[in-house]
């Protein structure tokens, strides 16, 4: 399985910024100019970006369309987005808009049927399912809604759910992690991995390090995106994707 480095921008208010553990409230301001954050990225190297819109994710409605497309535009770099994403016009706006991938987060918890009809519709390589968890009692619980609701459904049953319905892409983000470079839990992606062998798992939440990323591709992991570590220099992005 071909490993890929996801440079990730989170956007809101215009700008750049980190949340830690997905608190709204714990937040860090990095740019003011995404696209110039993006452009650096494509300057060393990548060629994947995840960005997503923390203000869509709490409320819905996609905002990041003409800095996506300007993106996208560019030619030089492959885009996955999600937040807010609610509706196959939603999905459709995002791919019109440029989007190689569109990430689903709190419809994918709470109507897996209606993303396995876009899964369909789209196609296996359009859609990211996103489960963003924190475990609780030994079960890793997705939290909805820019993060501020829990579900009683498990992951790894939700991911049994996809896989056998043909999902071709995860992106699971560990809450308690996120934004700490505290790490990446082997335990967690071990478990995904055994259970959806053929899903590419993108790791997500407390990349620190190179050895995280080496870690993540050593799991046989699809990928990791490289988020608060990235953007404050503790390592290079050529030597990330180099790893």
């Amino acid at each position: 399985m071909r490993f890929t480095c996801y440079p990730a921008i989170d956007v809101r208010d215009g700008c750049v910024v980190r949340l830690r553990q997905g608190d709204y409230a714990q937040e860090t301001r990095y740019d003011a100019d995404p696209l110039a954050r993006a452009m650096a990225f494509a300057d060393a190297g990548a060629t994947w970006l995840h960005l997503v819109d923390l203000d869509a994710a709490r409320v819905g409605g996609y905002t990041l369309a003409p800095l996506l497309r300007r993106i996208a535009d560019g030619g030089r770099l492959q885009v996955q987005t999600g937040g807010g994403v609610r509706t196959s016009d939603d999905v459709a706006a995002l791919l019109d808009a440029g989007a190689a991938r569109v990430v689903i987060g709190s419809l994918a918890v709470e109507t897996p049927a209606r993303v396995v009809r876009w899964i369909e519709r789209f196609g296996a390589e359009r859609i990211v399912v996103a489960l963003d968890v924190r475990e609780e009692d030994g079960r890793w619980l997705p939290a909805t809604r820019g993060w501020t609701q829990t579900a009683g459904s498990d992951a790894l049953g939700l991911l049994s759910f996809y896989r056998d319905q043909g999902l071709r892409h995860l992106l699971c983000t560990d809450i308690a992690r996120d934004g700490m470079l505290s790490g990446t839990d082997p335990a967690l992606y071990a478990a995904l991995r055994a259970c959806a062998p053929s899903v590419a798992v993108q790791v997500s939440g407390g990349v620190r390090d190179l050895d995280d990323v080496r870690a993540a591709r050593g799991a046989g992991c699809g990928g990791a995106i490289l988020g608060r570590a990235l953007l404050e220099g503790r390592f290079d992005l050529a030597e990330a994707l180099a790893c």
